[in-house]
């Protein structure tokens, strides 16, 4: 019996809107936020080093930043800082080496009488989720078809003792929220014409011609809205919202639909 593969990082495609291919979901997000910020920015970029070419993740008009992912990137950001003081860097720390943030207290910028604000990413194998759902408004994806998506989130708001919350804290919250999510079928609730005590009757018409469906309530969701991809992602903050820390302010949401594809809404948060 076939298993299915498990799916990396190195897996997916990550694609900034200048046409860089980035290694990681982190490096796509701080691309994102920059270009938001209307900030120039150059990728992989090329640093002289006593006579040595090491390259960084992001240079900016105000500086550097690098993603750290590896030993090699500790060693590298400290040989920066040791070989070339001046150098104006930042580094943000992966998920997986956030035991090590300790380690790197040169590289974490606070100030210790006032809130800082902070964000963190959080991805993980398990977020993901299979579902079905139709869009009658668009022709090729009018049909009934389904589709296994994966998630990360961000997380925004004020650091308490340099902490945002516990990644362990939010794996659990996130995976309990996907729970919702995971093998439903997605709907715009005003295709729902009647239901009964264990049905819906969806029923509308699209460019491949009438539907009428009756589908059991239980595997069902109804969206305020089509089922669209970007509609999930505000879905899924809808649902994550009520159950984060006060000082979580806001949250962003990637679903990615298959490969190289997917939406991202961020919200402000009202508590």
């Amino acid at each position: 019996m076939a298993s299915n593969p498990t799916l990396l990082d190195s897996d997916f495609r990550y694609i900034d809107k200048k046409g860089n291919l980035m290694k990681t979901r982190t490096e796509l997000s701080i691309a994102q936020m920059l270009s938001f910020l209307e900030q120039n920015y150059e990728y992989n970029y090329e640093l002289s080093l006593d006579g040595k070419i090491v390259n960084v993740d992001f240079k900016t008009d105000n500086g550097l930043i690098e993603v750290i992912d590896n030993e090699e990137d500790i060693k590298k950001y400290k040989e920066i800082k040791e070989v070339s003081p001046d150098t104006k860097i930042m580094a943000i720390g992966h998920p997986k080496f956030a035991a090590r943030i300790s380690e790197l207290e040169e590289i974490v910028v606070y100030d210790k009488k006032n809130p800082q604000t902070g964000s963190i990413f959080i991805e993980d194998p398990s977020f993901a989720f299979d579902y079905a759902h139709i869009l009658p408004l668009v022709e090729k994806c009018s049909i009934l078809h389904g589709h296994t998506s994966s998630v990360m989130v961000e997380l925004i708001g004020q650091m308490k003792n340099n902490l945002l919350i516990d990644f362990g804290e939010a794996k659990k919250i996130i995976k309990g929220a996907l729970g919702a999510f995971d093998h439903k079928f997605f709907i715009n609730r005003k295709y729902l014409k009647n239901e009964d005590g264990s049905h819906y009757k969806i029923e509308f018409e699209g460019p491949r011609g009438m539907f009428d469906l009756q589908v059991p309530k239980d595997t069902t969701y109804l969206l305020e809205g089509e089922a669209t991809v970007e509609n999930l992602s505000t879905e899924l903050i809808k649902i994550l919202a009520p159950k984060l820390p006060p000082n979580v302010e806001a949250v962003g949401v990637y679903i990615y639909e298959g490969y190289n594809k997917g939406a991202h809404i961020i919200s402000k948060l009202d508590k």
